[in-house]
């Protein structure tokens, strides 16, 4: 049988966690539970304020990425930056690269809040291919943002 000071153990560390997780400062029950409350409320408005953006087409609102192409002395340096990470970015990129026959000796890419990409290659290219990989980028970009 649970005694009752092990009911209230497993009961203030309940409450705990509730605290952590509401990010409430309140220090007697009743004000974490209430902090909890409206927390949660919080986060219903917050949650039908997206499914409204949604619905009306506001959210879906394509993010544009900035690429650059540089031409090096023995290859070249492309950067991919786009302020937020898309999953299915890098793939599509990596994709873009396999169809235009662009070998990458090395590349950087990070996700952390926004997206960059910083690839080297072995080959020289030509202001029509920079152009071609450009739109090529663009365009399978477009699409992963659209069917996010």
């Amino acid at each position: 049988m649970v005694s009752r000071e092990q009911k209230r153990g497993v009961l203030h560390e309940k409450l705990q966690i509730l605290r952590s997780v509401a990010h409430s400062h309140a220090e007697d029950d009743m004000s974490i539970i209430s902090d909890a409350s409206s927390y949660i409320k919080e986060l219903k408005q917050k949650i039908t304020k997206l499914n409204q953006e949604i619905a009306s087409g506001q959210h879906a609102k394509v993010c544009q990425p900035l690429v650059s192409v540089e031409v090096l002395e023995n290859g070249f340096l492309i950067n991919v930056f786009m302020d937020k990470c898309i999953p299915g970015l890098l793939a599509s990129i990596l994709e873009a690269f396999d169809e235009i026959g662009l070998s990458v000796l090395e590349a950087r890419a990070t996700c952390t809040g926004s997206f960059r990409l910083q690839a080297v290659g072995e080959k020289v290219m030509s202001s029509s291919m920079r152009m071609q990989w450009s739109k090529q980028l663009f365009k399978q970009s477009r699409t992963v943002a659209q069917t996010s």
